[in-house]
């Protein structure tokens, strides 16, 4: 979905429907440092673009504050 080095794939267990989708989507694009966010429902995946560097353990808290469970954060 994005070409840029300050990109990250956030696999994502729990999210069960379009709602699901766009509160980890709206969640992600309020951060300072995330320029744009897409998540994908049926891949259960969020696609992250960033201003400068998030640490995976925010990211991570973010999301599973929200309810759901980070699988695992790729770069």
């Amino acid at each position: 979905m994005f070409g840029s080095k300050l990109k990250k794939v956030i696999y994502i267990d729990g999210m069960s429907c379009s709602h699901c989708q766009k509160k980890v989507e709206e969640t992600l694009k309020k951060q300072r440092e995330v320029k744009d966010a897409k998540v994908d429902l049926r891949e259960k995946k969020a696609e992250v673009l960033f201003n400068r560097d998030m640490r995976d353990d925010d990211l991570k808290e973010i999301i599973e504050d929200l309810g759901y469970k980070v699988r695992k954060i790729e770069e």
